[in-house]
């Protein structure tokens, strides 16, 4: 009962285990970009007004942008958050706007060539779900109001992602003049459509925490399994010991009891071959008084007797066929009767001597009514014989 109670609780404890592995299960949410490409297409905004870090959103006077695509970029990105990225852009300074603190006075094209490597923030703040900040620091090259110059990039950014696929790209860049001219420092907007293609998927850090919980719960599972294996396989091998050891008793038994047997039949075949070997009680004719010869037989039965207390003697006197038949039916009951009384003088109980008389109804030869015998062969029949009734 205790085994089974312990097996019980523990599929009780496997069940627990699998409805809560089951609630914790890796979904799709617990998954995120590890490795990608990625393109994008979209416009620029570039604000080259002399105070664009002053007045970031002076969009009227210091904000340039072309009504087409102006922006293409393509990237490798990695699973270490890091991505390499090379973007061309163009623009044009708009008659009017600001720049370089001064009012332009006609439309002006801007060229810009940049690379630039980019830090997943992701990587940080941990996995926030379609909101992909990052940062990075570059280099490129700008020709800007018939100027060109290299310049340093600092871009701060994020994506939004509507599929595995698809999102927005959405960024913010810093470029510092590397010339002592008269090249000016300016910001560069960016807005587009971004495609990704080879994408390499991994787990979030939140994935990899529910990985190791399932793995710790698998774990655990397997091992509450292997006891309950361990248990049934402990329980079987004490059922099969059981089994062998009720054989082994009940083949113990049977030998004890065929031991038993073959010691009481050889008991009995002993008792059965002394009573045989015995020898009978003959009486003189018509007498029914035993001689000094017949009680040394009846001794012997005496001994017998008492040595086994189990044994039941029965007693069958006869006659021979001289006389008439009441005659000889009346003389072997008295020689039956004489036979018994000597065996209980000598203490043996009433109960274990049966006796029975045949008159001349049982004779051991030929020696009828009507055949003439010798006295020797009449002497056979005047007897008292005896048989096992019980032992």
């Amino acid at each position: 009962m205790k085994s089974l109670k312990w097996i019980f609780t523990a599929l009780m404890f496997v069940i627990t285990l699998t409805i809560s592995s089951q609630e914790t299960q890796l979904t799709a949410k617990d998954s995120i970009v590890k490795q990608s490409w990625i393109v994008s297409l979209g416009t620029n905004i570039v604000d080259d007004s002399g105070d664009e870090f002053g007045e970031l959103f002076d969009i009227n006077e210091g904000w340039n942008a072309v009504p087409f695509p102006s922006r293409i970029s393509i990237g490798r990105y990695f699973e270490n958050g890091l991505g390499l990225e090379a973007i061309g852009t163009y623009n044009k300074y708009k008659e009017g706007k600001i720049v370089d603190n001064a009012v332009n006075p006609e439309d002006v094209d801007y060229f810009g060539l940049d690379f630039r490597i980019s830090y997943d923030l992701n990587m940080i703040l941990g996995e926030t779900g379609f909101f992909d900040p990052y940062i990075g620091i570059g280099a490129g090259y700008t020709d800007a109001n018939n100027q060109g110059r290299g310049t340093y990039n600092a871009v701060l950014g994020f994506r939004t992602w509507l599929s595995d696929h698809w999102g927005l790209d959405f960024s913010s860049t810093g470029k510092w003049t590397m010339s002592t001219g008269n090249s000016t420092n300016h910001i560069q907007h960016s807005a587009g459509l971004a495609y990704r293609f080879n994408v390499k998927k991994g787990l979030s850090r939140k994935g990899e925490e529910k990985l190791a919980l399932l793995k710790e719960m698998e774990k655990e599972q397997q091992r509450v399994q292997d006891s309950i294996a361990a248990q049934k396989k402990a329980d079987e091998e004490a059922r099969l010991l059981a089994e062998r050891l009720e054989k082994e008793k009940e083949a113990a038994r049977l030998a004890a009891e065929k031991e038993k047997k073959e010691q009481e039949d050889a008991r009995r075949a002993k008792i059965e071959n002394e009573v045989r070997n015995l020898g009978r009680v003959f009486f003189k004719l018509n007498s029914s008084y035993l001689s000094t010869k017949d009680k040394e037989v009846l001794d012997k039965l005496v001994d017998m007797l008492q040595n086994t207390p189990s044994l039941v003697i029965g007693v069958s006197a006869h006659t021979d066929s001289r006389g008439t038949n009441n005659y000889n039916q009346w003389l072997s009951e008295k020689r039956a009767e004489r036979t018994v009384e000597y065996l209980i003088s000598k203490g043996i109980s009433q109960e274990r001597v049966k006796y029975d008389a045949f008159g001349e109804t049982r004779l051991t030869n030929e020696c009828d009514n009507e055949t003439p015998c010798p006295e020797k062969k009449h002497s056979e029949n005047r007897r008292s014989a005896f048989e096992i009734i019980n032992l």
